[in-house]
């Protein structure tokens, strides 16, 4: 996957919302440990930005044996995305104010629900404020959209083709398995909301933010390829996931810059270490 079928800057975006087929732009303003990202987007967005919750429309109903954020049933997506304003190919375009960890969960999610032109705007609101653009408060009311959604655009794996990878057997034997969270949470030395500290036997710490630049942008296709090779990615199955299958998401869009396909574990470490019998290593 290119790099411009991830990501838009903000000179493309301006081009774009004055062309005869702007996007739907989408504010996903959420961040873990901060329930407010309504009240932060209404407080200031991108002119015409329709805000996304994304606990209540990323994802379906969190539990133990699916992890905090599965996925969504794609009518229920599908009716999220036409509240939204999405039309059938309607380009879309995703931000937040978290580095893109949020928006590239939409981004993935509904590329994975069939949507080819989805991208994530590089550096997000930040950039966008950066460059002196208009901010507008309150909310967007769109008109009702007609999107048809599909499912299957982007491949996921179960937790037990994962345990096959950590074990080395079966089909993805061979498997890179990523762990997109911070090296602290990866080693067991902290573990705020999931049951158990640690990561999945065998997993590889990837925290996705060494991905990003300095000012919140993603690193040049060339830097993520050196990084990705680095810790092991070349012709095999890559598998990315995180604590609930958020952040696995930029890890993905990441790796797609860099020229790699990868596959999400959607349950992440929230569900592995949730089962008492799925191993839990540390350090």
């Amino acid at each position: 996957m290119e790099r411009e079928q991830v990501l838009i800057t903000v000179d493309e975006l301006v081009d774009a919302m004055l062309s005869d087929r702007p996007p739907v732009v989408l504010d996903v303003r959420w961040q873990l440990g901060d329930d407010a990202g309504h009240d932060h987007y209404r407080d200031g967005h991108l002119p015409g930005a329709v805000f996304v919750d994304l606990d209540a429309e990323l994802a379906g109903p969190p539990g133990a044996p699916q992890g905090r954020h599965p996925l969504p049933a794609l009518e229920d997506l599908q009716d999220a995305a036409r509240g939204w304003g999405v039309d059938v190919g309607a380009p879309v375009v995703v931000y937040d104010d978290w580095n893109s960890l949020a928006a590239a969960r939409a981004w993935w999610l509904l590329r994975w629900a069939g949507l080819d032109d989805v991208r994530i705007l590089d550096g997000g609101l930040s950039a966008w404020s950066a460059a002196g653009l208009r901010i507008s408060s309150g909310d967007a009311t769109p008109r009702v959209g007609n999107v048809v959604l599909s499912g299957g655009g982007m491949p996921t794996v179960t937790i037990d083709e994962v345990a096959q990878a950590s074990s080395g057997a079966g089909s993805t034997s061979g498997a890179l398995l990523l762990d997109a969270r911070t090296g602290e949470r990866y080693r067991g030395e902290t573990e705020p909301v999931d049951p158990r500290p640690g990561h999945i036997p065998g997993a590889v710490s990837a925290p996705t933010t060494d991905s990003l630049t300095d000012d919140g942008r993603f690193r040049p296709a060339a830097q993520l390829r050196e990084r990705f090779a680095a810790l092991g990615a070349g012709d095999g199955e890559v598998i990315a996931y995180c604590g609930s299958g958020v952040t696995a998401s930029h890890q993905i869009a990441a790796l797609a810059i860099a020229g790699y396909e990868a596959a999400l574990f959607p349950g992440s470490y929230s569900q592995w270490s949730s089962d008492p019998d799925r191993p839990v290593e540390t350090g």
